[in-house]
């Protein structure tokens, strides 16, 4: 399978998509969440309401946000490969986090919505022709293709995996 061209990613995903890139995009989705979830597993219920600062999501926020994230940039994947040509919002990240019901749910019921989100995800891009992966449509006034959204939603993960380990858990 091909790799990312990186040339041709918008600014505020290349660090999304580098993170993926030395991988197939759906060996990167799941290893992207199978870490995610491997930490998570090993967090106490408590820890879910940690903020490393005042202005910071909870770790329960974070993981939300990536299922919201993930559910917007599958959704343009959709619209994209079935060739819709309409242009599409960006969303406001900190507007949804505390819409999310973050603090109404538990950790694993977090973790386990994360879990149906990411086969969905694998199961609509499995559905894809390589046609269909490689079109492209613009979200937010940036251009992806399909194929390279595959990317960001595995790159995106690992980065806030990252953040998890180096900000929240250390």
């Amino acid at each position: 399978m091909a790799r990312p061209d990186l040339s041709v990613i918008p600014e505020g995903y290349k660090g999304y998509v580098t993170l993926a890139k030395e991988y197939d995009f759906l060996d990167a989705l799941d290893i992207a969440r199978k870490r995610m979830d491997e930490l998570v597993q090993a967090l106490p219920e408590a820890k879910g309401e940690y903020r490393y600062g005042p202005d910071k999501w909870t770790i329960k926020e974070l993981l939300c946000h990536l299922i919201d994230a993930e559910r917007i940039f599958t959704y343009r994947a959709l619209r994209f490969a079935r060739n819709d040509k309409t242009a599409l919002h960006g969303f406001e990240e900190n507007d949804y986090a505390p819409e999310a019901n973050a603090h109404g749910r538990t950790l694993a019921e977090i973790a386990q919505e994360a879990m149906h989100v990411r086969q969905s995800t694998v199961d609509l891009y499995k559905s894809f022709t390589p046609e269909m992966l490689q079109r492209s449509g613009t979200a937010n006034g940036k251009t992806l293709s399909v194929f390279h959204l595959g990317y960001v939603i595995a790159g995106h993960e690992l980065h806030h995996y990252n953040i998890l380990r180096e900000r929240y858990l250390q």
